[in-house]
């Protein structure tokens, strides 16, 4: 059984949802341990931030935000965070001309196990719905994820955290 820290809900209706400014992106952090990417197989690590991504979805799959960035007309233009050298590299720049907006999944890393706890204690405080994904039976945070939130309202929160590379 797998248990976790979630921001309490304001509400239960959608009307919750932060307010989304016109062209903003929608986008989920996923918030990984640096020592366990060091030390845990690839594959271990990749699936703790699966298992919470996913669970912060489902529980706040009443939101809005959370409808809106897995409708289908979106699925297919969800896309992950990179450095720009990355996107250069990867995406012409002519690549987002004309896209209204996409759906971004942002995955970041912190130090180890007392950053992930202190990350998800403020976020509790500011009252922003995440999962902190504990790892059972072992009982250790391994990654926190947030639900989709319009990136103008959430982005400040990790603006000092660390792109995983």
């Amino acid at each position: 059984m797998n248990t976790s820290a979630v921001a309490p809900m304001a509400s239960s209706s959608p009307s919750s949802d932060a307010a989304k400014e016109p062209g903003d992106l929608l986008v989920q952090y996923v918030v990984l341990r640096r020592d366990l990417i060091d030390e845990w197989p690839l594959g271990s690590t990749v699936t703790q931030g699966c298992h919470a991504a996913v669970a912060a979805i489902w529980d706040h799959r009443d939101r809005i935000d959370t409808a809106a960035y897995l409708s289908a007309s979106n699925l297919d233009s969800m896309n992950k965070v990179c450095s720009m050298k990355c996107r250069n590299e990867l995406y012409p720049s002519q690549w987002f001309i004309g896209v209204k907006e996409y759906y971004t999944q942002v995955t970041l890393e912190v130090k180890g196990e007392t950053q992930i706890r202190k990350l998800a204690e403020k976020l509790t405080a500011e009252g922003i719905e995440h999962k902190l994904w504990i790892e059972q039976p072992e009982n250790i945070p391994t990654c926190l994820a947030t639900r989709p939130y319009p990136k103008s309202f959430i982005a400040s929160y990790f603006k000092k955290i660390k792109l995983c590379k």
